[in-house]
């Protein structure tokens, strides 16, 4: 984490368990943002002074309906952003979950829908 300290103008936290907010802000740069997305089951802290000092924003957001989405994805389109994911078959997914329970799982897992059929 130290290694990243300061070096991101924007973090989508999709976390939605308990977990350190200042730890996250610390790896925000000077008037970046992090927002949230997921939703944690309690009440999170943050310091005054992650925000304040070092001019950082924390945001919140739904994920949005269809609009939102296409919107999010003619921008990524636009930017060049693209996620990494694995590519499974249906008949894969006990391996896949026995993977995960290992944590070998390096990218999200996408299930091939078209290998439903036949």
């Amino acid at each position: 984490m130290a290694k990243h300290a300061k070096s991101f103008d924007l973090i989508i936290d999709t976390v939605s368990a308990d977990h350190s907010l200042d730890a996250l802000m610390a790896l925000v740069k000077l008037d970046g943002t992090m927002c949230m997305v997921g939703v944690p089951p309690n009440p999170q802290q943050v310091a005054a002074f992650s925000l304040i000092l070092p001019r950082k924003n924390l945001a919140g957001s739904c994920i949005g309906g269809i609009a939102e989405t296409q919107e999010m994805l003619e921008f990524c389109g636009k930017h060049g952003i693209a996620c990494e994911v694995e590519t499974i078959r249906m008949s894969e997914i006990n391996t896949a979950y026995e993977r995960m329970l290992k944590s070998d799982v390096r990218y999200r897992f996408v299930i091939d829908m078209a290998s439903l059929k036949g």
